[in-house]
């Protein structure tokens, strides 16, 4: 005599929620650390920068169509 078929539909729906949880952990943790591999290392800090370094882009047609444009 076999395993009954109730039985074998719960151990085979076990088994597929088990799977399924350890590649979603698996996954989660790969995301986790691919993720902090691509990030830079620390200290972070703000650059300084002057008004006037924006001399290389290209020329605004006017003062209105660009954010970057400087008055002189």
């Amino acid at each position: 005599m076999g395993i009954p078929a109730e039985e074998r539909r719960r151990t085979v729906w076990r088994l597929v929620v088990v799977v399924w949880a350890l590649v979603v952990a698996v996954t989660g943790g790969l995301t986790l650390w691919m993720r902090d591999s691509t990030e830079p290392r620390g200290p972070y800090v703000w650059e300084r920068t002057d008004p006037g370094d924006a001399q290389h882009l290209p020329p605004c047609p006017t003062p209105q169509a660009c954010a970057y444009a400087t008055t002189p």
